[in-house]
């Protein structure tokens, strides 16, 4: 099967390739004309009418060389042989072959073609004798048919070279669009992720307080006032931050994205868990700042255990633990006891703890997350802390 790239050619293309092959005949019918008549006086009704119109036919025979080009060229190669005008046409025809790169074709019509050129001396007598200087006979015709086909070769070159570059380009085309198609997905899911941690924290706390409101009946009117109002800025706070991480999404590709919540952030967390009416302490032995990368998932999983305990535990104690040094890990341990009051279970997205694992596992952490006897839960989590230069410096310090 031909792998070449072989373009179809209009009718211009077709109209002047066929006139410099009768060009490139014209010489050779002219001559032999000229040693007809040098010969005998009458160069005979052949050469001045069925040359031409064999010529003519091989011409017209040339506009189905790319699809039959061996049968053609051969066809055309015989055909020179009782035409003189026909040469032009048959080294068309000889170099449209050796565009393919095929030597045995390339040969059958060299061969055709050389032959022709011997047996034309016998038809057209333009010499006292035929085997004078047969060696220039034999010279001269290989020499065009070399030409021919190192044109043909060349043009077979470079249409291999064209394809190659063309299949590069729409490789590098796809590779980039492949790219372009991972980078969104993983950008989504990143966002999804974000959306994920941020809102359910916030929801889980503001359905919280909403359970409180329709369990109890006895709180007075200043009580229900405070929790009425941790829902309304529960809710203004999920708005916010929900309007932060979508503004990622609409950022300039120039303009850093916001900083995320690190280790220092959790006190915070855990205070506004506990301003929402959970009961949570944390205890902390870390002194040292760990990297960001290792930050940002500690205060991702303390976020999602306190969401998990809000959801599933409502009014459980809840107790954070964080300890570790530099050169060694980051232990997390977020524990709650049983709820005190049973409420319809809340819905689920089931992503949370497999979000979790995920970006425990790309820190090269582990995750472990199990029921306690007393009817609580315990997330545990241990993160590699590395100890880099700043953090000898901080200690040095």
């Amino acid at each position: 099967m031909n792998t070449d790239v072989v373009p179809r050619l209009g009718a211009w293309q077709h109209a002047w390739r066929l006139v410099v092959a009768a060009v490139v005949s014209l010489p050779v019918w002219l001559s032999t004309l000229a040693l007809l008549r040098s010969r005998s006086g009458d160069p005979g009704s052949w050469i001045l009418l069925g040359d031409p119109l064999v010529a003519l036919g091989c011409l017209t025979v040339l506009r189905w060389r790319r699809r039959w080009p061996l049968p053609v060229a051969l066809t055309v190669a015989v055909a020179s042989t009782v035409s003189a005008l026909a040469t032009g046409a048959a080294l068309l025809a000889l170099c449209s072959v050796a565009t393919r790169r095929r030597p045995v074709e390339i040969g059958a019509v060299v061969l055709a073609y050389v032959t022709a050129s011997q047996l034309a001396v016998r038809i057209y007598p333009v010499q006292d004798s035929p085997d004078a200087l047969w060696w220039v006979q034999v010279v001269v015709p290989a020499l065009t048919a070399g030409i021919a086909v190192a044109a043909g070769m060349a043009v077979g070159a470079r249409r291999v070279e064209v394809r190659s570059l063309r299949d590069r380009a729409e490789s590098a085309e796809r590779e980039q669009s492949a790219r372009a198609a991972q980078a969104r997905a993983l950008e989504r899911n990143r966002i999804a992720r974000e959306m994920h941690d941020v809102l359910a924290h916030r929801i889980s706390l503001v359905a919280m307080q909403a359970g409180v409101l329709d369990h109890r009946g006895d709180l007075s009117a200043e009580e229900n006032r405070v929790l009425v109002r941790g829902i309304a800025e529960g809710a203004h706070q999920a708005l916010e931050e929900l309007r932060e991480v979508l503004g990622v999404l609409r950022t300039d590709p120039g303009r850093p994205e916001p900083p995320q919540p690190s280790l220092d952030r959790v006190p915070d967390l855990v205070a506004d868990a506990r301003a929402s009416g959970l009961d949570v302490g944390l205890t902390s032995t870390v002194t040292a700042t760990p990297p960001d990368g290792v930050g940002r998932t500690c205060y991702r999983i303390v976020q999602e255990a306190l969401t998990n305990a809000a959801k599933h535990a409502p009014g459980a104690v809840v107790r954070v633990t964080l300890e570790g040094d530099p050169g060694g890990s980051l232990g997390i341990g977020v524990r709650n006891g049983p709820a005190p009051v049973r409420t319809a279970r809340p819905p689920a997205s089931g992503f949370g703890l497999l979000g979790l694992g995920e970006r425990v596992t790309v820190a090269g952490g582990e995750l472990g997350h199990r029921p306690t006897s007393d009817g609580g839960y315990l997330l545990t989590a241990r993160l590699p802390w590395p100890d880099g230069p700043a953090h000898r410096h901080e200690r040095g310090a």
